[in-house]
This record gives structure tokens, sequence and C-alpha cells, in this order.
């Protein structure tokens, strides 16, 4: 079977999976259920294809399929801003209970960092991408271990509320937030499609791209600049799903078995609504709220690593 029929039977899931989980078991006050349902689809269909088209451009910028943007260490950083607002302000403050202002807070900080990181690495001549994953490895665990430590000092009650962030969840999403996002989205992905074109090329490696004319590191600095908004996007709007990115581009590459990115990206977006539409489906109907999405992909996801770190060591 050809890689376009896959692209569509995927479609077709997708939008099938969305329906059942809007339309299953729609009883009571309709007029209330349904744009929430609605609302939670809309979502899971915008983090899904942010998370999904921002890993396919880092897997293709490191050359590498085991390689996401959360090694950038923006998942810890995101855990971090939310700790130390409720360690300074408390969790009822302004800036916690008004999720507008903490989603700014929060997405603005990580795509300053993101950049500050990116112009300081970038800044010579001699630029090394696996040192970037490096400083961001090294920076995630220091964000994490700093989470860690005060969390321990805040009050218990607080911590629970901080506890809550660490996972991801769509059923308490502001729609404001969403609109913003979309407007966000738009604009990088009309920026993003100045640099669409060289991403198979890039895939051939460094030095290839450059032999073929590609000015590598120009595209690749404004590429990253393009993953560093649209993972800050989704995690800002939903929380991190870390394994999530992972799961869905490699079996996207799996099954597609083809170099051309416009399907791999089109296979990955949908394979990623999927997993989450089903996650969330899960979540509701089989585990009734007991368990949270993320805990399920990232056990899936943390499974799948695991699997392909072993094909790895094999193949050396």
């Amino acid at each position: 079977m050809g890689y376009k029929k896959k692209t569509i039977i995927l479609a077709i899931i997708a939008v099938s999976l969305a329906c059942l989980y809007i339309f299953y078991d729609l009883t009571g006050n309709i007029d209330y259920i349904l744009p929430r349902r609605a609302i939670k689809v809309f979502t899971i269909i915008l983090t899904g294809g942010t998370i999904a088209l921002s890993t396919v451009i880092f897997m293709t910028i490191a050359n590498n399929r085991i390689l996401t943007p959360s090694v950038l260490g923006l998942d810890s950083l995101y855990m971090l801003i939310q700790t130390v607002i409720i360690f300074i302000f408390g969790a009822n403050s302004l800036v916690m209970m008004d999720s507008s202002i903490n989603y700014l807070i929060s997405i603005s900080a990580m795509i300053v960092f993101s950049l500050i990181l990116y112009q300081f690495l970038f800044k010579g001549e001699q630029n090394n991408i696996y040192f970037l994953l490096l400083i961001g490895m090294i920076l995630g665990t220091f964000f994490g271990s700093f989470t860690d430590f005060m969390q321990v000092l805040i009050d218990p009650n607080e911590f629970s509320v901080a506890q809550d962030r660490m996972f991801a969840s769509v059923n308490n999403v502001n729609t404001d937030l969403v609109y913003i996002s979309v407007i966000i989205i738009i604009v990088v992905l009309l920026y993003f499609m100045r640099f669409y074109k060289y991403l198979d090329v890039l895939s051939l490696g460094k030095d290839d791209a450059i032999n073929l004319g590609v000015p590598y590191d120009y595209v690749v600095k404004r590429l990253l600049v393009v993953v560093a908004i649209l993972i800050s996007v989704s995690t800002a709007l939903i929380g991190p799903i870390t394994f999530l990115g992972l799961l869905v581009v490699n079996v996207a590459y799996e099954m597609m078995k083809t170099y051309r990115h416009l399907y791999i990206i089109l296979g990955s977006v949908f394979i990623s609504i999927i997993a989450l539409l089903g996650g969330q489906f899960l979540v509701e109907k089989i585990f009734t709220f007991n368990t949270t999405i993320s805990v399920i992909i990232n056990f899936i996801g943390g499974v799948y690593f695991i699997y392909l770190l072993l094909k790895e060591n094999k193949s050396w």
C-alpha cells in the first residue's frame, strides 16, 4: 500500500475517532455537553499537530529519530515556572487562577529561553547541533532538580496544585487560550512554509545539505525557533507530554516508508491526533478519570523508546 493511501486511511481514522468522541453517549444537556466536547477535540487536534510537526522538524535537523524537542528542557522549564509562581505568589494568586496570564507568562518564558540558548550557541562560526542538545539536556536536568527542591519547600496543599501541572489535561482548557494558540500557530506555520522545502535535503545530513546549496546555519536557526514556539504553545496549553512526539513520528516513519516530509508530517499529525483522542477516550470512558492522558502516552512512548534504543544497539 502506498504512502498516499496510508495517509488517507489515517485521516479517516482520526476523523472517525473525533466523531466518536463528540457523539458517543451524548445524553443530558446537549447544548452544554456538545460545545465542551468539540473544544476538547479541537484542542487535541491543535496540540497533537504542533507536537508532531515540531518533532519531525527537530528529528530532521538532528538527523536522529530518537532525539525529540523535549531534550531542550522546555518541559522542565514549564514545570519550574509553575512551581516558582506557586512558591512566590501562592496557589491562590491571580497568576495561577487566571489561566490567560499563566499561559502568556509560560509561553513567553519558554520562547525567550530558547532564543537566548540559540543565540548563545550559534553566535560563533563553530556551531554544533549536538552541543545544543547537550546543553539542553543539562539545563533540563537542572530545571527538574530545582523544581523538585522548591516543591519540597512549599505547602503540601499548594504542592498538589503544582502536581496537577505535571500532567497534561484537556478537561479544563480555557477557550480563550485555544483561540490565542490558533493565532500563534497560524503565524508560525506561515513563517515555516518558507523553509519547508529544505526538510527533504536536511534529512541527508549537514554536509550533503551544504553541498546541495542549502544555507544550513540560516535555515537551522529559524527552524529551531519554529520548534521552540510550537512546543511552548502546546506545553503551555495542556501541559507536558514527553514521549508523544517520539512515539508518533517513529510510527509514521515506519508506516510511510518515504523520505518525503509532506507525508511524514501528515502521517505524524494524524497518528498524534489518533493517539490523543484514543487516550482521552480511554481516560474518560474506561478509567473514569482515575488517570491522565499523559500517563498513558508516556507509558506507551517510554516502552517504545526502550525498544528503539535496543534496536539501535543491535544495529551498532
